[in-house]
């Protein structure tokens, strides 16, 4: 699994409109799933995400994590991370997770961070969906579960 992780202040999905996730401070978590991932991948980068040390302590180090400052976590299925540009000016999707497998996996993602007692915001999987947020910092960071990346 890929993620892209961003620091935000606020951070909101649409579809068609109508906001269907929105969080103020915590992490904008884009998220896709290739071919070869599976359910320990999906726990594995929630551990990761909800204990990654990017948010200021009171001395200004990166060293609070989303799980410490309460915050919250907007997670957007994103399956162009696997969209692999090395050959001509289309990506190709080829490695990506089929659709309803990848469905599963960011569900898994998202509600693993929920146990955790996240407060957890999703975008809606398949959609056409409209992203905002304010970084803040920016902080933004590639996240993977693949050995090789």
């Amino acid at each position: 699994m890929r993620a892209v992780v961003q620091r935000v202040s606020e951070a909101a999905v649409e579809v068609e409109g109508e906001v269907v996730g929105r969080i103020d401070r915590g992490l904008m978590v884009l998220v896709g799933c290739g071919d070869a991932d599976a359910d320990e991948d999906a726990r594995a980068l929630a551990e990761k995400v909800a204990h990654l040390r990017i948010f200021e302590d009171d001395a200004g180090k990166m060293n609070l994590s989303v799980s410490d400052i309460r915050g919250g976590v907007l997670v957007v299925p994103n399956f162009t991370l696997y969209g692999d540009c090395r050959r001509g000016r289309r990506p190709s999707f080829t490695g990506a997770c089929e659709p309803e497998a990848a469905a599963a996996l960011v569900d898994e993602f998202a509600d693993r961070l929920a146990a955790m007692g996240l407060q957890v915001e999703r975008g809606v999987f398949g959609a056409r969906m409209h992203v905002s947020l304010v970084n803040d910092g920016p902080v933004t960071l590639l996240l993977s579960t693949e050995r090789t990346f």
